[in-house]
Order: structure tokens, then C-alpha cells, then sequence
């Protein structure tokens, strides 16, 4: 018998005996006589002792259950302390809740956030899994993840957050070395810096011109890295042309380390940026105050 039907089995003998019918039991807990009856069985059928004598007109406890009435009498004050307990968990949610992100847009958006969700929550804790890969939400007890592109486990529960596009940046001092490139050919020539990790190889550059010329280039790749924080900073060093999301990288564009370049060609490709999580279902109340926060703070449609 499992344990949580094993302790509510004992609750349900003790509130029988306590009021001296199955009946009044039964309407205190709001079930059928018939099924208080069938759990106090299957408590006598587990223990294989009687506990209660039945007859038409009482009830009467038999030696072992009064053994049994005398050696749980601190049941009640567990019962009470754990729906307090839970109750203290409805109220002021606490405890750890694991996030998985992205490493850029957790140091330029999600760290920021969280910050201020201790201020609000302080009984929360945090532990981070930073890493461009796609983790097992299962494998690895991830609470809630921000993932770019479409989502292909309809298991997953997932809000819209915003959606991910693409420009082409690179430092000044690179271009006054390089030169700027005129059109997307002439990267065939330039350093690039090209993200690749464990299922993605970003070495193919899709172009469409204003006009509605389109090109797909393959970069002249001089490093390949699976982090998009090194990456930026690459480009920041002069180490060549970058692809990516002009919202990540608009303290580099403000502080004029970085330059937008082809700025007559778009990336035909947005991606979508969704706040994931296995389901509602179990999930606590300190994971689900941290939802609620990302999902209003990280909006950026």
C-alpha cells in the first residue's frame, strides 16, 4: 500500500473511532459510508488485525485497535503540521528552481531578471544551467528553460517570448584593416566567425537583398565556437565578420565596438523564443512565481 494511502486510511480509523460511525466519518469527510467502510478494510487487511467490531447498533475497537488508536495519536498533529506547511509554501513560495538558458541572453537579459526576482521572492534559489546546447529538460531536472527555435516535443509547455533574427556585424578596426564588405560574395574573402555546437553548424549565410535577390553564402570560417558570449567578443577584438541577433549585441553597437555591415540584406530566417517547461502539473509554487515573472519581464514581441 502506498504510504500517502496508508496515512490517509489511518486518518479515516481514527475519525471513526473518534466519532463512533462510519456514517458520521463519512459525512465529515464528505465520501460514502461505503467507502470509508472499504478503507478502514483495506488498513485491517494490511496490518491483518481487526481493528473494529461492526455490529448494527455501534462500533466497538478491538484491543488492537485501541493499540493502534493509542501509538498514532500524534498523526493528527503531522496532518496538521504539513497543511501548514503547505500552506506556508502557498503563501511565500520557496525553495530551488533550475533554469536552463542560452549563455548571451542569460548575461545581457536573464541574470538581470532574476536579480530582481530575489528582491521580490528572497526564499528562491537559483541554480543555473548556462550552455547554446538543447538539454533534456528530464535528464537534467530543468524547471524551466528559454529556448530559440521551433519547439519539435509537443510534451513541452511553452509561452512565446519573442523571436530571434539576424544581422551581420564586425569591429571598426577590422574593417579599416579587411575593408567593408560590398555584398554577401565578398565575405568569401573576410574572416568569419561561425557558432557551432553539438547539433548545429552555422556555416551557411542566407542573404535576400532589397530588391529581392537572394544568395546563400558558405563564410570563410577562421574560428567556430559554441558559445555566443565568446563570440561577440571575438568580433569586438577584430577577429572577423559575426552573425547574430542585433538585440543581444546593442551594447556593442552602442558603445560603437561594433558596426552593422550589409545593411542592405536581411536574413530571411526569424526564430522563435520560447519560455518552456514539462507542465503544470507538480510544479511548485516557487517555479510557478518565476514563470509568471519571466513571462512578463522577458516579452519583447
Amino acid at each position: 500500500m502506498e504510504l500517502h494511502k496508508q496515512l490517509e486510511n489511518l486518518y479515516l480509523f481514527r475519525l471513526v473511532a473518534s466519532i463512533g460511525s462510519f456514517q458520521g466519518a463519512a459525512d465529515k469527510v464528505q465520501l460514502p459510508r461505503s467507502s470509508v467502510s472499504k478503507r478502514i478494510s483495506q488498513l485491517e487487511q494490511q496490518l491483518n488485525v481487526r481493528l473494529l467490531e461492526r455490529s448494527t447498533r455501534k462500533l466497538a475497537l478491538t484491543q488492537s485497535g485501541s493499540q493502534l488508536l493509542k501509538s498514532t495519536e500524534k498523526l493528527q498533529e503531522v496532518l496538521s503540521q504539513t497543511e501548514q506547511l503547505s500552506e506556508q509554501q502557498r503563501l511565500t513560495p520557496s525553495g530551488k528552481v533550475k533554469i536552463s538558458c542560452s549563455t548571451l541572453m542569460a548575461e545581457r537579459y536573464l541574470l538581470a531578471k532574476l536579480h530582481d526576482i530575489s528582491k521580490q521572492f528572497p526564499d528562491i534559489r537559483f541554480e543555473l544551467n548556462l550552455t547554446d546546447d538543447i538539454v533534456d529538460l528530464i535528464d537534467n531536472q530543468i524547471d524551466i528553460a528559454i529556448r530559440i527555435g521551433h519547439l519539435p516535443d509537443s510534451s513541452l509547455l511553452a509561452k512565446k517570448i519573442g523571436e530571434k533574427f539576424f544581422a551581420w556585424f564586425a569591429s571598426p578596426e577590422y574593417l579599416a584593416v579587411a575593408g567593408t564588405p560590398d555584398s554577401p560574395d565578398a565575405l568569401l574573402s573576410h574572416r568569419c566567425l561561425v557558432f557551432k555546437n553539438k547539433g548545429t553548424t552555422m556555416d551557411k549565410w542566407p542573404f535576400v537583398h532589397q530588391n529581392g535577390q537572394v544568395f546563400n553564402i558558405k563564410p570563410h570560417a577562421v574560428t567556430y565556437c559554441d558559445d555566443a558570449r565568446a563570440m561577440v567578443q571575438l568580433a569586438v577584438l577584430g577577429q572577423g565578420v559575426v552573425m547574430g541577433d542585433p538585440y543581444y549585441v546593442q551594447q556593442e553597437l552602442n558603445q560603437g565596438q561594433l558596426v552593422p555591415i550589409l545593411t542592405e540584406y536581411a536574413h530571411p530566417d526569424r526564430q522563435p523564443i520560447h519560455l518552456v517547461c514539462l507542465g503544470k502539473q507538480g510544479r511548485s509554487k516557487a517555479v510557478q512565481c518565476v514563470w509568471e515573472a519571466l513571462s512578463h519581464s522577458l516579452n519583447r514581441m
